[in-house]
């Protein structure tokens, strides 16, 4: 008998069982609860010391602290370390804990509310604006660092005056003096935004999985927090120039490289850098030129490694911990995409979106609402590309599937790599390892840490084109889930879809319902609402679903991908990030008993080099051990794994271009579920409205996945019902948000 409690249904209603759960996860839930308040505790404090720190109630604090740890082996620099960087590296060897124990028990006996509930999560505060749709607690995260930056301008500003009484600066000089001190405050409140500027970017970051913040929503966090960073350093790098313009020392200041305090020329390269990445990040840039913002963002390296040269090790340690989360996830990153993963099948619906099917272990795992990036390297050996998963998890133990719309220029030479596969015959004499294959290298998966779409009995999922493709994993996650008797809560599913044109709708028939769950209307009512808002009327094939128009068979070699990633096994990521950490600490102790105190390096630039040389000799060297045993572990397990033949994909030749395979609508019941309306778009007041009635003023999830403009018109209906009482949580996918509706 399974008496694993992750293992049983969530409800249990007889024997000693639900005995034995209940005590287990009383006890879970208790170490879980005060890991969650020690965390919480620490974070409060830490962020609360950042707030206060212009003022000099704040900063009488750190110097406390700073006194009272200065005379240990790190000196100054371990002081500043432990106030500003130490806290959030605390903060991920406690999530560490958190998500081992947590384990596999995303639903924590959580019952659905037969009453609507308020999350300021997933409210939509705004819709309309510079910030696109923000919720609550989003809008109250911005006001807080809105009201911070005026508050340390003006705490800063009154300690600027104060210091001009105290000496006796000639009336002359004054204002030059005052523009180099405001020019200083600027670049300190620039440091203490960056100390979370990295934060957001790292993909696996035990962070965000442990407030359960996936990556694409996260850059938002990041974006916003650059253009209040580098809009803080530019006002820093401005208030100088005009000071040393005002003296005429400007080439001379600007090219300056001391030794001994801030070295000028370091800042000035570090914030060209930042400039650069900057305005190419900019919406309209970052839109028509996105190689120009991809490439010139890998300058943050020349970025913070000039950071450090220009303000020495002990200021750069303010900022250190941010960046050093950022710096494994990025290593971790690197080692996992070197491996060349097996494509299994490539296939091409007649809407033109290109099907994959990609190997992996069976050890790694995922959720519906994952994603990974996605190199090809005979497009191109530097482009990373982000895609939903389209495959339930539960499809298939060895693969997973992605779907790619035909969009630009990489995903359609994509497309035709395909076809010439497709179009040459394989040569009987020649063995089938010769035949073209695609070479592609994956990272992730990334995404949500809990299944959202299993946590409620009610779920709307709207979708706009290829925003299908994760809702696809989601309705096969669910039957999959009914079929077998595992946990799963939704009862009720209504699918709102919005294409361009019916080409489109192929989409749905890559997934059978009836074939995952037979009978599946008994247990699970699924209803499917199709708007094809750029024809007015059917075309002469409606009622058929074309399945597959050009397939494509890639040799195997039993390549799969690594399981090196940041949201994968807990125990081997949370060791990855304590070891390095701890290697770290060591690194520059040994540098400082064996080089730095006993040769007396007092350089402020060179001291700042050293530290980034100690933060990335400590990852690669202790990390890369960690990551070494880890794969080695992973060796050892695939190879106990047996490769299942029904699992794994059986990879048909591939059809001759143009031919069509095509399936009535009515020979998968689809019709019985499925309404298509042609020439109009969702109108979510009706939809929403409508569905308050059938299914009662209670707790729905709404999950939506499409373009900025579909995001706003749920939004906007989402706030409404709330205004209204009728609230339904709402998950934002891939580039987009939470809500309630």
């Amino acid at each position: 008998m399974d008496t694993n409690p992750l293992n049983k249904p969530l409800l249990l209603s007889d024997g000693v069982e639900p005995d034995y759960v209940e005590k287990s996860s009383f006890l879970i839930s208790s170490v879980k609860w005060t890991l969650k308040i020690v965390m919480w505790v620490i974070f409060i404090a830490w962020v609360g010391l950042i707030f206060l720190y212009p003022g000099e109630i704040g900063n009488q604090l750190a110097e406390k602290i700073i006194n009272a740890t200065r005379e240990s082996l790190f000196g100054v620099t371990g002081s500043l370390f432990v106030v500003f960087s130490a806290p959030v590296l605390i903060i991920a060897f406690l999530a560490v804990a958190h998500l081992i124990i947590s384990g596999d028990d995303v639903f924590e006996k959580r019952k659905t509310s037969k009453s609507p509930r308020f999350r300021l999560w997933t409210f939509p505060a705004l819709v309309d604006g510079p910030f696109g749709v923000v919720s609550a607690a989003e809008l109250i995260g911005i006001i807080l660092f809105v009201v911070f930056i005026f508050w340390a301008v003006y705490a800063y500003t009154l300690r600027n005056l104060s210091l001009m009484t105290l000496f006796d600066i000639p009336s002359t000089e004054k204002g030059i003096v005052m523009l180099e001190l405001t020019g200083l405050r600027f670049g300190m409140i620039g440091l203490l935004c960056l100390a979370f500027l990295f934060l957001p970017v790292a993909r696996g970051s035990l962070l965000l999985r442990l407030i359960d913040i996936p990556f694409e929503h996260a850059t938002r966090y990041h974006v916003w927090l650059g253009h209040l960073t580098m809009t803080l350093f530019t006002l820093h790098g401005l208030s100088y120039v005009i000071a040393w313009a005002i003296k005429g020392t400007l080439l001379k200041e600007l090219l300056e490289w001391k030794n001994i305090g801030i070295a000028n020329l370091p800042g000035v390269i570090s914030l060209l850098a930042g400039l650069f990445m900057w305005v190419t990040s900019l919406h309209p840039v970052r839109k028509d030129y996105f190689e120009l913002f991809f490439y010139t963002h890998q300058l943050y390296v020349v970025f913070v490694v000039f950071l450090a040269l220009h303000v020495g090790d002990f200021v750069f340690s303010i900022a250190a911990g941010g960046i050093f989360i950022f710096m494994l996830d990025r290593f971790l990153r690197f080692c996992q995409s070197r491996r060349t993963v097996d494509v299994l099948s490539a296939k091409l619906l007649p809407c033109g979106t290109v099907e994959l099917v990609l190997s992996k272990p069976r050890n790694l795992g995922y959720n519906a609402l994952s994603f990974i990036f996605l190199q090809v390297r005979e497009l191109s050996w530097l482009q990373w590309h982000p895609f939903s998963v389209s495959s339930s998890p539960l499809d298939g133990k060895y693969h997973l599937s992605i779907l790619i719309k035909v969009l630009g220029g990489w995903t359609a030479r994509l497309r035709d790599n395909i076809l010439s596969m497709s179009e040459t015959e394989p040569q009987k004499n020649l063995p089938l390892l010769t035949k073209t294959t695609i070479t592609a290298s994956v990272e992730g998966p990334y995404g949500h840490e809990s299944p959202y779409h299993l946590m409620y009995e009610n779920l709307i999922l709207v979708a706009g084109g290829i925003g299908i493709s994760p809702f696809l994993a989601i309705l096969s996650d669910i039957l999959h889930r009914v079929r077998d008797g595992k946990p799963c809560l939704p009862r009720k599913v209504l699918l709102v879809w919005a294409v361009k044109k019916s080409d489109e709708l192929p989409l749905l028939s890559t997934i059978d319902m009836e074939l995952i769950c037979p009978f599946f209307a008994k247990k699970v009512n699924i209803e499917i609402n199709i708007y094809v808002t750029r024809e007015s009327e059917p075309s002469l094939e409606e009622g058929n679903v074309h399945v597959a128009l050009n397939s494509s068979a890639c040799p195997l070699s039993g390549c799969n991908m690594s399981v090196l990633v940041g949201t994968g096994n807990n125990i081997w990521s949370g060791l990855y990030v304590m070891i390095s950490t701890v290697g770290f600490v060591i690194s520059v102790a040994l540098l400082r008993i064996f080089y730095i105190n006993p040769y007396q390096v007092s350089t402020w630039w060179y001291q700042g080099l050293l530290f980034i040389a100690c933060m990335v000799a400590s990852v690669i060297i202790f990390g890369g051990l960690v990551i070494s045993l880890w794969h080695l572990w992973d060796k050892n397990v695939s190879a106990r794994d047996e490769h299942e033949d029904n699992d794994r994909i059986k990879v048909e030749s591939a059809h001759s271009n143009g031919t069509v395979a095509t399936k009535d609508l009515s020979q998968k019941n689809l019709e019985n579920f499925t309404t298509i309306q042609y020439g109009s778009r969702p109108d979510f007041q009706e939809i929403f409205g409508c569905t308050s009635r059938k299914w009662g003023h209670v707790d729905v999830g709404v999950i939506v996945c499409g373009p900025p403009t579909l995001q706003s018109s749920v939004a906007k209906e989402i706030r409404s019902h709330n205004i209204r009482r009728q609230r339904y949580q709402a998950i934002y996918h891939f580039n987009s948000h939470s809500f309630d509706l």
